[in-house]
């Protein structure tokens, strides 16, 4: 094999590795796959989109392994995250915990807020849940990118 190719791989595999271990690789990959989403799901690719998620592996959905399975596993890390920084981190003094507190409180009401209010006496109504669950998500994305 010559060796320029050699040292591209390496090079390319440097770059991959350097990716990875960087903090701000998860909020790039989340910021890429939603706006590829958004573009899927509302372009002429939206069946094929819809139809990814529907698709079976084993007895359940792609989408229900994530909703069911992935995000409660996700959840599940932010609970113990949370409990361990109440107990011995940042959050066990009250003090430090007011702003964080005031936070978490505004991030559920202001999104279910304006999904209510955009989704007033409709059938979507009831699904107010879905963007207070969500913002986490991306909220610890946007931290990601921001160092």
């Amino acid at each position: 094999m010559p060796r320029y190719l050699i040292s591209d791989r390496l090079r390319i595999t440097r770059l991959f590795t350097e990716f990875y271990e960087s903090e701000k690789a998860g909020g790039i990959v989340l910021l890429f796959c939603t706006v590829a989403s958004l573009i899927f799901a509302n372009s002429s690719l939206s069946d094929g989109y819809a139809g990814f998620w529907h698709h079976k592996i084993g007895p359940l959905s792609a989408e229900h392994w994530i909703n069911d399975g992935l995000m409660a596993i996700f959840f599940l890390q932010i609970g113990l995250e949370l409990e361990r920084e109440i107990y011995v981190g940042e959050l066990s003094v009250v003090k430090n915990a007011m702003l964080p507190v005031a936070a978490a409180a505004g991030g559920i009401i202001v999104p279910a807020g304006i999904y209510t209010l955009f989704n007033l006496g409709t059938p979507t109504q009831p699904g107010a849940g879905i963007p207070m669950a969500t913002d986490i998500a991306f909220a610890l994305g946007v931290l990601s990118l921001l160092g």
